[in-house]
This record gives C-alpha cells, structure tokens and sequence, in this order.
C-alpha cells in the first residue's frame, strides 16, 4: 500500500513534482505572522510532551474533539493528564478524514517526528511514546523545531505596551534566526468596556512614560511606543477587527468620546464606531509615516459562546465566519489615506470566502506602481487556510491581480508545530500550476519563468516586499 504522506503527497503530475521538489520545497521559511511566545524562543524551551506541544492552546483541534463528543475535562480541563488528552485526539483524529487537520497532523508526526504510520486509537500509545522520547532531545526544542524546519525569520505579534525583552534577549543570543517584533494596537482601538480601556491607558502611559489625559496624549504615547519597536526591529502592523469601522466624526467629537470613556462612563454603538473608524486612520497613517507594512485581518465573530467564554475566556474556538459588507467602507479609508499620500504597504485577510473577489478587485484600485504589489490579497486565513480555501483564494488573485506578486503563506499559529503549513501550502501551489501546465492553461515555453515564480511566491516576494 502507498505511504499516505509520501515525497509526493497532494503533487498530481510530473509538473507539479518538479516545481515542488526542485524549486518549492528548498526555500526558507519566512513566517511573517504568527502568535508564537517570544519567550519560548528566547529561554529555548523544551516541551513536556507531544500534548503540550500539539494540544496545549490549539484551538483547531478542540473544535474537532468537541464536534466528535469528548468531554470537555479532556480538552481544556485541569484534571486529565496528557496522555488522556493525546488518546482522546487520537480517538477523534480518525474522524477528521477530509479536514484538513487530518492532513496537517499526519503531515507533522512525518516531517518534525519521522513518524508514517496513521494516528487512531491502535497507534496512540507506540505514537504518543514515541513523541515525548523524542521531544526530551535538545534538537527538538523550540529553537530546534525552528531549526529543523528551515525557518529564516518570524514575526510574533506583539501589544504596544510590551517591552519586547525576550526579542532583546533572541537577538543579543546569537541564534541564527531572527525573531521581530510586529505591532498589534488592537487595545487601543477596540473598545470593550470603560474600565478596560482606562486600565490599558494605564499601561500604555507606564510603557511609553507619557501621562495619558487626553486623546491627543494616547496618540503621542502611541507614537514613542511605535518608534521603540521600530528600534528593535519591527517593520510590520497587525489589525484585527471584526469588521472595517467607517463613520463620520469631527476631531471634538473623537476627544470628547475619549473623555468619556476614560472617565468611566460607557460608550454607545454610535461613539464606539465613530471612535474606531478615528484610530484605524491613525493608526494608518502611523504606519505609513513609519514606512512599515500594514496587515488588516477582520471579519470573525468572536467568543459566541457565552457560557465557554465564561468558564475559558476568549480564543478557545467558539468564532465564526461573519458575513459583513466591507467594501464601502474599505474604499472610504483607502481612498482618505491615498489622497493624503499615506497609502502605507497593505495585506488585507478576509475570513469569508464569499468576499474573495471583493478583495481581490478592491486591492487594484489602490496599486500605485510604488512598489510591485503594493496591495495585496493575504493567504487564506483561520477558517480559510485549507486546501480549499488556498485555492480559492489564489484563484481570486489571479483572476483579479496578478498572483506572481503575492507574498505567500503565513501560519497564524501559536504552535511550533505549524511549519508544515507552509509545505502543505507549497505543494497545493505547485500542484495547481503544475495542473495548469499539463492542461495547457500555461504554456511549457514560459517554464522558466513560472518557476521563479514559484520560487518568488514561496520566499522572495515577501522577503523583498517586507524589507527584509
């Protein structure tokens, strides 16, 4: 019987194998967004076991295990230990066949453990011991998972206020990748409650030494915690909304909502979208002026589940795809910010998938000829980054714009263990153009250049287009 992840998994001809295995696979990784812990990296942690390392906060596979029956005490609960949790994934694993978690798990035991053989209830034991003799090896560390998966460079993502002590100490080590900061000012914009928003003022003022009592004093602030991160190192912004807030507003009214919500007093639906619309320019303009990337991640909503976000707080996999109406009111704040010659280098990701072509038309209106790409479609993103969704994204782009300037994948993950998502990435790249080939929607003349293009999707294009 065929090895399930063999050299060739997901590759459906000679093209698409040769585009992979010559071109695709050899590039470094650059992960240019992701939520991996900067202290991890910096104290080189190793982990306990498979299940801390696979299970500990990902919330893709507690989705899976919820939806296949498994109590909750083996998901999140305190109670069980790591070897219960791992046999209850191992249970639910083979009922993930056609998820992409089926794919990716199987795809990581193969590439960081060595291991082919399929995860069920048969082989969790020989699996799970395996793992955790392997995982006590210096190698298999966090900076050896980094290692050991040919990465370049990362950028976690990282709140205004933090010190960035454990970029500092990365860089000061010697290690051989490099670790950056990225800028994520979401407290600062989205307004949750008064006491909230005070409390973070509170922080902000303490990080950038500037007392806060007015609008004008967050935003100065604001701006010396921007020029500190840019010291060490950062090029990139990170925003995350549910949806892209536009609304009118005067200058008076954005002070006097400030006011008084850092008075204590709560803000309306009216004021908070008026207030939200205010900071996403600001904050954008910022970025331009600072010469670094933007990347706007909206459309989830969040935390649906009332009594799980009681009991387990938020990010624990109760979001969903929302279905909101954005294009108006991408084309109001895009157009302000190019009229005013502060368009900064913008990655959109939309969570649904019905607004890919909408994405995809609106980053040409705003191209400038500036910087090749200059706006760009972002890789499929949370609930979109499977096969399905990568595709569809990609075909987006291309019928759109032009999929040779895309800066590629990304793993928006927490997890060490990700990586393999970019060779799963890879490899549906070169499976669809190889397809294209062979059918002859591309023309073998131009094969030269359709591996550089390969090449440039994988690795140069972001590499180039981040400045790094």
């Amino acid at each position: 019987m065929k090895e399930f992840i063999n050299e060739d998994f997901l590759l459906q001809n000679e093209t698409a194998k040769m585009l992979y295995h010559n071109h695709a696979k050899k590039m470094p990784i650059i992960d240019y967004h992701c939520h991996l812990s900067p202290k991890m990296i910096a104290d080189d942690y190793q982990f306990k076991s498979i299940t801390e390392l696979w299970l500990g906060g990902d919330h893709y596979k507690w989705r899976a295990m919820r939806a296949n029956g498994v109590d909750e005490k083996f998901i999140t609960g305190k109670e069980s230990s790591d070897w219960e949790k791992f046999y209850k994934w191992a249970e639910t694993v083979p009922y993930t066949l056609r998820n992409p978690l089926y794919h990716w798990t199987h795809l990581e035991l193969k590439t960081c453990f060595g291991i082919s053989e399929t995860l069920n209830p048969d082989s969790a034991k020989r699996i799970y011991d395996r793992c955790n003799e392997l995982l006590q090896q210096p190698e298999f560390s966090a900076r050896g998972l980094m290692k050991r998966y040919n990465v370049e460079l990362v950028c976690t993502t990282d709140d205004p206020v933090d010190s960035l002590e454990y970029h500092k100490a990365i860089a000061g080590s010697g290690f051989e990748i490099r670790v950056l900061p990225a800028w994520r000012p979401d407290k600062a914009m989205n307004i949750s409650t008064s006491a909230a928003y005070r409390e973070y003022m509170k922080k902000l003022s303490e990080a950038s030494g500037i007392n806060i009592c007015k609008f004008d004093d967050m935003i100065d602030a604001l701006k010396a915690r921007q020029d500190f991160f840019a010291e060490n190192g950062c090029k990139l912004a990170d925003h995350g909304m549910d949806f892209i807030p536009s609304s009118d507003y005067t200058k008076q009214e954005i002070d006097d909502i400030f006011d008084k919500i850092y008075g204590g007093t709560e803000l309306t639906k009216e004021e908070k979208l008026k207030y939200q619309t205010a900071m996403l320019k600001i904050l954008s303009e910022m970025n331009a002026e600072a010469g670094w990337t933007q990347q706007y991640h909206y459309g989830p909503i969040r935390n649906t589940n009332s009594i799980m976000m009681g009991k387990l707080g938020p990010d624990t996999g109760f979001d969903t795809i929302g279905d909101y109406s954005c294009a108006e009111a991408f084309v109001k704040i895009f157009d302000e910010l190019n009229s005013k010659g502060k368009l900064a280098k913008t990655i959109i990701y939309n969570i649904d998938p019905a607004a890919n072509d909408m994405v995809a038309s609106m980053i040409g209106n705003y191209q400038d000829g500036s910087v090749p790409g200059k706006m760009q479609f972002g890789a499929g993103w949370w609930f979109n980054d499977q096969m399905g969704g990568m595709l569809r994204q990609m075909n987006s782009l291309s019928e759109q714009g032009l999929l040779s300037r895309f800066v590629g994948m990304l793993t928006d993950s927490r997890s060490f263990l990700s990586y393999p998502r970019h060779e799963y990435f890879r490899r549906i790249l070169c499976n669809m153009l190889g397809c294209d080939v062979e059918s002859g929607l591309l023309p073998e003349a131009e094969m030269e250049r359709i591996k550089g293009m390969v090449e440039d999707i994988c690795y140069y294009n972001a590499k180039r287009y981040l400045n790094f």
